[in-house]
């Protein structure tokens, strides 16, 4: 597959690449290993205090971690891996009979600060940084609310232009999060609520 478009979205992919939409690349010099073609979308959050901070951290030589994609708040993508090389995001999971889901799997982080904790009043995130109030999803199902950083809506729709695209091109069969692979992950939280906006399924 050189060259992928859709007329619904402003993205094409290209020998891999998303273009188009202001896509910005970073290069990730550590992944090197051939994805052939991959069968599943992994869907996690950042946690950091920003897109680019994480994409910057992602492709450090030294950090054992990366990811295809990176979603900002605003819905800037940042490609750190051609989708037909393997990205270590991940790590020990299985789903569906299978493991070592890098192998199979295309990993997009959206940029989100994650679980809250509130403390005098406000929401506070792992890093520090508070949350306001109107970007907080609590979840009540349980025993306890939990606090979470929720995304935007420009976000979730750059997400499914992006998933989008990915499916027509590749044999997608599914679209998870990274807690529904490894036990020991909650990301990417239920402030993304899969039935909202997933399209496809």
């Amino acid at each position: 597959m050189e060259v992928f478009s859709s007329s619904n979205s402003p993205f094409s992919i290209v020998n891999h690449r998303l273009v188009g939409g202001g896509v910005i690349h970073v290069v990730c010099e550590k992944n090197r290993r051939g994805l052939g073609e991959p069968d599943m979308i992994i869907l996690h959050y950042t946690g950091g205090t920003s897109a680019m901070s994480s994409a910057k951290f992602l492709v450090r030589p030294d950090v054992k971690a990366s990811a295809h994609v990176v979603i900002g708040r605003d819905g800037q993508v940042i490609q750190l891996v051609p989708f037909n090389i393997e990205a270590w995001h991940a790590g020990k999971s299985s789903y569906g009979g299978r493991c070592e889901l890098n192998h199979y799997s295309i990993g997009i982080e959206l940029d989100n600060l994650g679980q809250l904790r509130l403390e005098g009043g406000k929401f506070v995130a792992e890093c520090g940084r508070e949350v306001p109030v109107k970007d907080v999803y609590t979840e009540d199902s349980g025993e306890m609310p939990t606090y979470w950083h929720d995304y935007t809506d420009v976000q979730m729709q750059v997400l499914n232009e992006v998933c989008g695209l990915l499916v027509d091109a590749y044999p997608i069969g599914d679209i998870v999060g990274h807690s529904d692979v490894t036990s020991r992950k909650v990301d990417p939280g239920p402030a993304l609520r899969v039935a909202d906006w997933i399209r496809y399924y």
